[in-house]
């Protein structure tokens, strides 16, 4: 089950760069996944 969960995910994260190419806001999107995986990386280390 954890395919179809991360394949639904992956499908979402698609529709949403098509959506943010679609309204000309690429640049924020990429701002934010890039703070999104910055933040993540630096809870894992503290959270270990």
């Amino acid at each position: 089950m954890k395919g179809f969960r991360s394949f639904l995910y992956a499908l979402a994260r698609l529709f949403g760069d098509i959506n943010a190419v679609k309204k000309g806001k690429v640049g924020k999107r990429v701002a934010r996944r890039t703070a999104g995986r910055i933040t993540g990386r630096g809870l894992g280390r503290i959270f270990k």
